[in-house]
């Protein structure tokens, strides 16, 4: 019966059909606390090397290993009065990008979470932030401004794009970037349900996916992420669930409903996929990490 079952997914996959995964992720980490590889509500994570990078709603900063043992490292941003930070990034040299959201910039931190320079341009509410291979910066803004800010790598403003509104090439809460394969940029437009694809000159390309809950629509959408062979996952806060697309941007397949259990998701704002492809989604209000395979 297993053989068979693997036959019928190979064959769906081969013609290119949408396919649901019901089963259980692989592993389960994580439990609600204040110490040391304990986690509350996490928002972010980002994975260099064989280290996951995780910060929470208590503003640390935790390193664990791809199988979810705490390293011993822990840091926070300077000061989180006024907020915590939401989003996390590799840059060129494999150091950590902190969107420290409620003070309007981008903190560099080297892998020993030791801060090297500060990224700041007239920032409103800062969500993400990526480097491209030229050593360009990319910044996702909203509240005060719904837009995209491209850095030099000396961190001086080349181009912005973007304003409020559900248009081609509007923003409306975008949650998250990601660089594809294709040299484009992806954004995670969260409010406007759907991804939306410019050029690294922030001309237009294209939009994915509208706000529903079939496959290929999305509920908030609050990340994204490109695995090694080129196709990309969303992860949805309003359905509570995993979005697999191939790189043309059809939807292939789905994972996880909301609830409590295992295979299950509650409020989940993250994700990163690691080199061997494996799927880590940020489980926020369940405290943990379930890492699946598609």
């Amino acid at each position: 019966m297993r053989i068979l079952a693997l036959v019928v997914l190979a064959v769906i996959i081969g013609l290119g059909l949408s396919y649901s995964l019901r089963s259980p992720s692989e592993l389960t980490w994580g439990s609600r606390g204040a110490q040391d590889g304990s986690i509350v509500r996490p928002r972010a994570a980002v994975i260099i090397g064989e280290t996951l990078y995780l910060v929470d709603f208590t503003a640390r900063i935790q390193a664990f290993t791809l199988d979810g043992r705490h390293t011993g490292l822990t840091f926070t941003t300077p000061d989180y009065r006024n907020g915590r930070p939401s989003g996390l990034g590799v840059d060129n040299r494999g150091h950590l990008l902190v969107s420290d959201s409620h003070y309007h910039c981008v903190r560099v931190y080297d892998a020993e979470g030791q801060i090297e320079k500060t990224l700041s341009a007239d920032f409103g509410y800062v969500s993400d932030c990526v480097q491209d291979a030229d050593g360009f910066y990319y910044v996702s803004e909203f509240g005060q401004t719904d837009r995209i800010t491209k850095l030099d790598s000396d961190g001086k403003l080349v181009l912005r794009w973007g304003e409020p509104g559900s248009g081609p090439g509007q923003l409306l809460r975008s949650r998250s970037l990601a660089l594809g394969p294709d040299g484009n940029l992806y954004v995670a437009d969260g409010c406007n349900h759907r991804v939306q694809v410019f050029t690294r000159s922030g001309v237009f390309v294209k939009t994915i996916g509208k706000a529903g809950s079939e496959l290929g629509e999305f509920s908030y959408p609050y990340d994204l992420a490109f695995g090694p062979d080129g196709s990309f996952y969303v992860v949805e806060r309003g359905n509570c669930r995993v979005q697999k697309f191939n790189r043309d941007g059809d939807a292939v397949a789905v994972w996880g409903s909301n609830g409590r259990g295992l295979g299950q998701l509650a409020d989940p704002w993250a994700l990163v996929v690691d080199h061997l492809g494996r799927v880590h989604v940020i489980d926020t209000e369940n405290h943990r990490v379930q890492r699946i395979r598609f």
